[in-house]
């Protein structure tokens, strides 16, 4: 049986020993969890602390990767450098102005703020509305990074934290101001595009309604040879990654041509959720993943971070990881082998940084300079002090 209260406390205790003072907690937790229970017990240890937190497939922390459905793991802050905020309600027809008034609450919490960390529901919602809504508020040079919550793949329904409620169709942002510190992040996948496309003949906002002049779903599972009665967004996730080609600039930075993108919702009439607004016209491939470019994408990418951060190590690292990189596409080998090669880098005398990462539905990073959802990727938020 999961035990939420005991999980919690010993993660408080590992993480703060003695002194539970603290300005907030952050809380990442597998859909095995009581989230009620786990920010209660969080709220009883440390009264005066923010509690954020989400729902996810599986954890990493500075111990290592694990994706079993009992997993917690938590990051602390103490200081008070930064703001939260929270809206309720949001969805793939309001994720702009949502997002704006999650902004201006945001904002009006604490003023110089440099960077967002923005965590919503990972179901029916339009991600790329969400960053244009944050940065109508903050502008584009303000560094937005995080995920969306996840359940174990079903795409049935996510959970969010905020203090001491827990929501299904939240968003929350959690901004830093400490001038002294600055982020970097950066993302990469390895799958690549394969045969000819589907073409979106007809589209609303992030529901793709029909693929090549047949309902979406039914084209969908056609070409991915699965029976339309039976399948589900859980069978189409490990082999479904739909992708969308990429300018040549962003292409080169990006490490392939094309970003990928996950159904995470299909309605009875066969209407498909996508997690960014779709364009009627729009060419859509469907992927293979390439396990040996997976790893050597990894190694490029954390080079690179390497390189730019050159002798400076970071202070703490949050991580989101797409669920279906976790025990969906490897094994237990494999996949603590690639969240090594991700720590390694980035560790002090082999030891990594205060780390807190999640295999949820999608990931925020830069691209090509501009805030961007992705999906299907591993993404890395390392934050160092100047």
């Amino acid at each position: 049986m999961v035990n939420s209260r005991n999980a919690i406390s010993e993660c408080m205790e590992s993480a703060l020993g003695g002194n539970k003072a603290c300005d907030l907690v952050m809380v990442n937790a597998t859909i095995g969890h009581d989230y009620q229970a786990l920010i209660d017990r969080v709220r009883e240890l440390a009264p005066a602390a923010r509690v954020l937190g989400a729902s996810c497939c599986g954890i990493v922390g500075r111990e290592g990767v694990s994706e079993s459905m009992k997993d917690v793991a938590i990051m602390v802050v103490r200081g008070h450098e930064f703001g939260v905020a929270h809206v309720d309600g949001i969805n793939g027809r309001n994720a702009y102005a949502k997002a704006v008034e999650l902004g201006m609450q945001l904002r009006a919490a604490q003023p110089g703020i440099n960077m967002i960390h923005f965590l919503a529901s990972g179901i029916d919602i339009a991600n790329d509305r969400c960053i244009a809504g944050l940065e109508s508020v903050f502008g584009p040079d303000v560094t937005i990074f995080g995920a969306t919550s996840a359940d174990n793949m079903r795409g049935v329904v996510s959970y969010q934290m905020v203090d001491d409620q827990v929501f299904e169709h939240a968003a929350w942002a959690l901004g830093f101001a400490d001038p002294t510190l600055h982020l970097d992040t950066q993302a990469t996948h390895g799958f690549l595009a394969t045969g000819e496309p589907m073409t979106v003949t007809r589209a609303d906002g992030t529901r793709i309604i029909e693929l090549d002049g047949l309902p979406a779903w039914q084209a969908y599972t056609a070409r991915l040879g699965l029976d339309i009665s039976t399948a589900t967004c859980g069978d189409s996730i490990p082999v479904g990654a739909l992708a969308e080609s990429l300018p040549d600039a962003l292409a080169a930075e990006y490490g392939n041509a094309h970003i990928l993108r996950v159904v995470t919702r299909r309605d009875a009439d066969g209407t498909m959720h996508y997690p960014v607004e779709i364009q009627t016209g729009t060419k859509l491939w469907l992927t293979v993943r390439d396990e040996v470019r997976i790893f050597s994408d990894m190694d490029r990418m954390m080079g690179q971070m390497a390189s730019r951060a050159g002798a400076s190590k970071p202070v703490a690292v949050f991580h989101a990881d797409c669920l279906a990189r976790g025990r969906f596409l490897f094994n237990r080998v494999m996949k603590e082998e690639l969240v090594s090669r991700m720590q390694f880098p980035l560790s002090t005398d082999g030891v990594p940084p205060p780390w807190l990462g999640m295999y949820g539905f999608g990931e925020f990073a830069r691209l090509g300079g501009n805030n961007t959802y992705h999906n299907y990727t591993t993404a890395i938020y390392a934050i160092y002090r100047k």
